[in-house]
């Protein structure tokens, strides 16, 4: 997945969970300020920071989707 499309999709879903971008960072094991940046897109996160997003998202949207059956 495209970095800018991961953060899109990471923005998006932060929003819709009403996570704070402090939470958002503890989760994801980066600095507020990291979390702030990507979503201004002043910078983007590197390849590692990308495959712990994907794996995130991944691990939440599961999560949801037990939680409805």
């Amino acid at each position: 997945m495209q970095n800018m499309q991961i953060v899109k999709q990471l923005e998006k879903y932060r929003l819709e969970h009403r996570i704070s971008l402090q939470r958002l960072a503890d989760d994801l094991g980066v600095s507020f300020s990291t979390v702030s940046r990507w979503f201004s897109g002043k910078t983007k996160p590197s390849k590692i920071q990308q495959y712990h997003v994907e794996k995130y998202l991944s691990k939440k949207e599961k999560k949801i989707r037990s939680n409805k059956k």
